[in-house]
């Protein structure tokens, strides 16, 4: 999908597309948590890097020192980047609905205490950054970047001043191969609809990924939003100008519902948007 430029990079905060003047969560299944509370205590279930071991006793990591000039040679985890050196998540599952906010860059680590991989910036293609925390350890939060490859992700150190903390309620399930694509809220589904995806050779990614941003576009004439995810094409480096960045937006007539029919992206119909455009920045996406 083609939506913008790396230059979008910079906009400031009062260029968010589609949001007004900043982000705002639905009222329904919003908890605001405090963030290294929340990562300490497992408050809300927060999911645990080894569930089965008690948080007792745990020993805290400290994260490596990463000096200006290095900290400014971390590869940006956004959609125009790529970080090379993340772990990667292999899950495809839900989570509890933990989501992050960055208030300043903050450095990623390949694991707590590990090295360096990146850097999250505060906003992505004019949206706030909200990142699903997938996994924790003490005050360490391992959460899905934006940045090439598919399911890269990797883990941020919370200083009470870090970050902003929140529970969504909601969930995206897409079912490549019946065409599915069902939103729950705190478990329970809300809304099912038929939709279009990737057709076989421009398959849209499996995996887990989330809502990166919600923007609206001139330049396009198929949708009246689009709503960014943090996957891309794999097989196109890049699309229209743009990352391939892999979307889900609106169609202007029914003819791709129920068919491998994209280059990538998910087009579902209007009263699905219209839902979708309602769920919080970051929530999951759970793409079989």
């Amino acid at each position: 999908m083609s939506f913008s430029s790396a230059s979008d990079r910079k906009k400031s905060e009062s260029a968010v597309a589609a949001r007004g003047s900043g982000f705002r969560f639905p009222q329904r299944g919003l908890h605001v948590l405090a963030a290294v509370a929340l990562l300490a205590s497992g408050a809300c279930g927060a999911p645990q890097a080894h569930p089965s071991a008690p948080n007792s006793g745990v020993v805290e990591v400290a994260p490596k020192t990463v000096d200006a000039d290095a900290f400014g040679r971390l590869p940006v985890a956004d959609t125009f980047g790529a970080v090379p050196d993340a772990p990667l998540d292999a899950e495809v599952r839900s989570t509890n609905g933990i989501v992050l906010h960055p208030h300043r860059e903050l450095p990623v680590f390949d694991g707590p205490g590990g090295r360096p991989v990146a850097r999250i910036p505060v906003m992505q293609i004019g949206s706030p950054t909200w990142l699903p925390v997938v996994a924790r350890h003490d005050k360490w939060a391992k959460v899905l970047l934006p940045a090439r490859p598919n399911g890269a992700a990797g883990w941020v150190f919370l200083a009470p001043s870090d970050a902003a903390v929140a529970r969504s309620a909601f969930e995206v399930h897409v079912e490549t191969e019946s065409f599915q694509l069902f939103v729950t809220e705190n478990g329970k589904e809300i809304g099912r609809w038929t939709v279009g995806v990737g057709k076989p050779v421009t398959p849209t990614p499996k995996g887990r990924t989330f809502i990166m941003a919600s923007l609206q576009d001139a330049r396009q004439t198929f949708s009246p939003l689009i709503l960014p995810l943090g996957a891309h094409s794999n097989t196109y480096a890049s699309f229209g100008g743009g990352p391939g960045t892999v979307a889900l937006h609106g169609w202007p007539d029914p003819s791709p519902f129920g068919t491998p029919s994209s280059d990538g992206c998910i087009r579902v119909p209007d009263d699905a948007l219209s839902l979708l455009s309602t769920l919080p920045l970051g929530t999951l996406v759970l793409i079989h």
